[in-house]
């Protein structure tokens, strides 16, 4: 780019040159000043990035500022109010299970603040100071199933009665609540699944939230079973509030026995709270609506310890017994996993002989161990030697109990 040095020569060299006229040294001066304004656009144009460039990094480091604010700041305790006495105090129970009388940001919403609501404490004054009214528990929120099971029902061998039972109860009024609605009556709000350890109760479960493409939500009984004042009832007003808003939902409470056992007058505090815990899910079964779109599938191996209240009509409407299976229960179970085995001149016939009074999960078990021998030994499919040795090692099994004190009981 020309500067002022060469144009005062160039003007120079004008005046010295007669022949160079006033127009030639007017197109000079011209070039010059269009260089010049080049030059001027070129270096606006730098300003504009390099002030886009300090506008980026200063939210860079604004941004990096509030989280190293947030990483020093001290942690807050989660609690739940338990009853608001006024606009500046509440009673609140914190994770621990302490019980306090604490102040409220004078911010905070007060027609959010509700019993049960969980908000986040002070650690040093415990003062409420945050509402977590969109959290859920973690224990709730870890509970509901992302993927939906891969569990279908041509995954259940000799349960042809009950999976019809379940259909008719849950998988119909989800999909087809208006015949219901024509017929005039409530569809069933739940069934009761009873049966021996590994007989499908969960598998049947699991298929029919295949079936439904309904949000499906697991936990255990003894998972409901808090040691806390007021805790167990409280994961369970979370365990419907979550399936309510992720309706079409089914809730699968599993081993219902750890909460569910029948009452007793001389309870200890532990015994009480389990209590507490079941007065609450029976509340929740008699206020939902039947005709949303959340049903419930319990599980048990004790029915009969279970509370008679939960056993009424209009809660678990349905008791489906699911038994060990018979010949032609085994005989479909074992085809059903050897089909997706490499396998050679297997007799199911004999097999099902054999393994008389096996449950589902003893059957499956069968299979699984039948493939390892043939792996051990070095070989791609499994022969009625293999599946023979693995119903004796099973039976074995059976016999001691189940007991696992020693690797000789483990692998034998």
């Amino acid at each position: 780019m020309p500067h002022r040095g060469t144009m005062g020569t160039d003007i120079d060299k004008a005046i010295e040159n007669p022949r160079i006229t006033e127009d030639a040294e007017l197109k000079i001066l011209e070039n010059d000043f269009e260089a010049l304004q080049k030059e001027a656009q070129s270096l606006l144009k730098d300003k504009l990035y390099l002030e886009n460039e300090i506008s980026d990094l200063k939210k860079r480091a604004s941004g990096l500022d509030n989280e190293l604010r947030i990483l020093r700041s001290p942690p807050l305790i989660i609690g739940h109010i338990q009853d608001v006495l006024d606009d500046e105090r509440a009673i609140v129970r914190s994770s621990n299970g302490t019980v306090f009388q604490v102040g409220i940001n004078p911010r905070l919403s007060q027609e959010k603040l509700k019993p049960g609501t969980r908000v986040a404490l002070n650690q040093d004054n415990l003062a409420v100071i945050e509402l977590l009214t969109d959290a859920w528990d973690p224990m709730v929120s870890g509970a509901e199933m992302d993927e939906k099971p891969n569990v279908t029902y041509s995954d259940l061998g000799g349960l042809d009665e009950q999976i019809l039972q379940v259909r008719e109860s849950i998988e119909m009024p989800l999909e087809s609540p208006e015949l219901f609605q024509k017929v005039g009556i409530s569809p069933p709000k739940g069934v009761l699944l009873v049966g021996p350890p590994g007989c499908g109760k969960t598998m049947l479960a699991k298929a029919v939230a295949n079936q439904t493409k309904a949000s499906f939500i697991r936990m255990v009984g003894s998972e409901l079973a808090q040691k806390y004042i007021g805790e167990g009832g409280r994961l369970v007003r979370e365990l419907f509030s979550l399936a309510k808003e992720k309706s079409p939902a089914i809730i699968f409470l599993d081993e219902i026995d750890a909460i569910g056992a029948k009452r007793l007058d001389s309870a200890t505090s532990g015994d009480r709270e389990v209590q507490r815990t079941l007065m609450q899910l029976l509340a929740e079964l008699d206020g939902f609506d039947a005709l949303e779109n959340v049903k419930i599938i319990a599980a048990t191996n004790r029915p009969d310890i279970l509370d008679d209240a939960l056993l009424r009509p209009g809660r678990f409407d349905r008791i489906i017994e699911i038994p060990l299976p018979d010949d032609k229960g085994r005989k479909t179970i074992l085809s059903i996993h050897y089909d997706k085995m490499a396998t050679s001149r297997l007799n199911i016939s004999k097999l099902v002989e054999l393994t008389e009074g096996f449950s589902g999960a003893e059957l499956n078990a069968t299979t699984v161990e039948s493939g390892m021998i043939a792996i051990r030994e070095s070989r791609v499919k499994v022969t009625q030697k293999d599946a023979v040795l693995a119903i004796e090692r099973i039976k074995k099994k059976r016999e001691s109990g189940g007991n696992t004190s020693s690797p000789d009981n483990l692998y034998s």
